[in-house]
């Protein structure tokens, strides 16, 4: 049967793998021949500091990428081209000098990404080529799944029961590029070079090696196979950062190194056979497609709160919210749970989901710091970054999202310490100054003997910060400052 298209480009972008690949899909069942392209992104890198783990990440996948393009398509010629610059002008560019008449992306949901798209989709159009997206980053995006009023859910519980009524096999069915493998054209002279390293696009290596993070397909596979073994104590191990409890899977979902279909599928297996470990994962990866639709269908979220009487909440400014703000970014608040996460933050570019909560709730209730400039310092470190939960996240701590805490929950920093990490084995890991200190002593040690701090080598002020804050008197000034919402919610 022929193919509609002589040739065709497939656009990587966060979709870094070849195993359930619908953009690949459709380039190859769609293009007699098929060209596959990764713009290393200008826009994107330029305002990022010259050590990033997330492009020594993509790096790393995009080297695997390119093997294993060479050998599914059988022969050396093959394989990813990768151009640095900006990819406004260097897709349309690129698919002029090649002759393609289509390119072939998976959907991205971001704001600066779609308004990227439009702009080379109407370059394309103006040579008269043609632009086609799929899905690939959710199981359900944008207004699949609506309320019975025919609106986008804003409401969690609701939302996760449509999803999981809607749910069925052939959603979840992977998109095999191997039967139409032989479509994998030879790259161009002239593009026939490696994957850059990163001092040739302009940054340095990072700590990524020493921490030991998979990286590409192979490593998700790797972390997917190691959680499977787990996944049925999910429920009970998942909120303590001193155990191995999460997937660890999130930064390979924020650059597609994994299908989201597979994790689905597994979870979906593995709560058939009755895990409640698995249900509750999935109910985390339903999160995730929560928050992308909130995105899509409510875009305001991206620079606001999403209810925008919120906005009216007037934020602590001046001098000592600067330097509250950074004694919270350099970890030296002087209340060890949150000064670990954030250290863990800092030297890793992780943070346990449960103390990206507690961490945020310090900053926006004990501190009475805008949630945004969280959110943007959060968006620098994260190695999973991803717009839609992390501006989820911290609208859920700050009470000014959809469905979101009611604005009077305030954690308590050493009660959740206490709780999650009742032996301070995470505490220690980051703050080991504090390690002679017995446990009780470690989620408030401003409140120990100072004989027992003398013992233990703790000088408040010196070795390890007095607390910036009073969580008590900061709860107090937190509910007199939501004062301006309480009437509304």
């Amino acid at each position: 049967m022929t193919k509609p298209y002589v040739s065709g480009l497939v656009w990587f972008r966060r979709d870094l793998r070849l195993s359930d690949q619908p953009a690949l899909c459709a380039a190859l069942k769609q293009c007699e021949q098929v060209y596959c392209l990764f713009v290393l992104d200008r826009a994107i890198l330029d305002p990022l500091p010259r050590t990033d783990r997330r492009v020594e990440f993509i790096r790393e996948a995009l080297v695997e990428l390119d093997t294993g393009l060479r050998r599914l398509a059988g022969h050396e010629q093959a394989g990813l081209i990768v151009a640095h610059g900006p990819s406004t002008e260097l897709v349309p560019e690129l698919a002029r000098e090649l002759g393609v008449q289509a390119v072939f992306a998976a959907h991205d949901y971001e704001p600066q990404a779609i308004a990227r798209d439009l702009s080379v989709a109407k370059a394309l159009a103006a040579d008269g080529r043609a632009m086609h997206t799929c899905k690939d980053h959710v199981v359900f995006e944008k207004r699949e799944i609506l309320t019975q009023s025919g609106k986008p859910y804003t409401v969690f519980t609701p939302y996760k029961r449509a999803w999981l009524a809607r749910v069925d096999e052939a959603l979840l069915r992977e998109h095999d590029p191997k039967p139409h493998a032989k479509a994998l054209a030879p790259r161009p002279k002239g593009w026939q070079m490696e994957v850059p390293s990163l001092q040739q696009i302009g940054f340095e290596p990072t700590n990524l090696s020493q921490l030991k993070i998979p990286t590409g397909e192979r490593g998700a596979r790797k972390l997917v196979a190691d959680f499977f073994e787990r996944m049925d104590e999910y429920h009970e191990r998942r909120d303590y950062p001193a155990h191995k409890g999460p997937s660890y899977l999130s930064v390979h979902l924020r650059f597609g190194t994994v299908s989201i279909r597979r994790l689905a599928t597994l979870a979906m297996q593995r709560m058939a056979a009755g895990s409640r470990g698995a249900e509750t994962w999935l109910g985390e990866l339903i999160w995730r497609e929560f928050y992308f639709q909130l995105l899509a269908n409510f875009p305001h979220v991206a620079t606001g709160s999403f209810r925008p009487e919120y906005d009216a909440i007037g934020w602590e400014q001046g001098p000592a919210a600067r330097a509250n703000f950074q004694a919270w970014c350099d970890g030296k608040t002087g209340y060890p749970l949150v000064d670990a996460a954030m250290l863990q933050l800092n030297q890793t570019g992780y943070m346990h989901n449960r103390l990206r909560m507690v961490s945020a709730s310090f900053l926006v209730k004990d501190l009475g710091i805008d949630w945004r400039w969280g959110e943007r310092y959060f968006a620098e470190k994260l190695n999973d970054f991803d717009l839609s939960a992390n501006n989820g996240g911290w609208q859920w701590v700050a009470s000014s999202g959809c469905d979101a805490q009611p604005w009077f929950r305030i954690f308590n920093p050493i009660s959740q310490s206490e709780k999650f990490d009742p032996e301070g084995r995470f505490i220690v890991r980051y703050l080991p100054q504090l390690a002679k200190l017995p446990a009780k002593a470690l989620h408030a040690p401003w409140l120990a003997a100072p004989a027992l701090l003398a013992m233990a080598g703790v000088q408040l002020g010196q070795n390890y910060p007095a607390p910036v804050i009073d969580h008590a008197t900061a709860r107090e000034q937190t509910l007199a400052r939501y004062a301006v919402v309480r009437t509304k919610s």
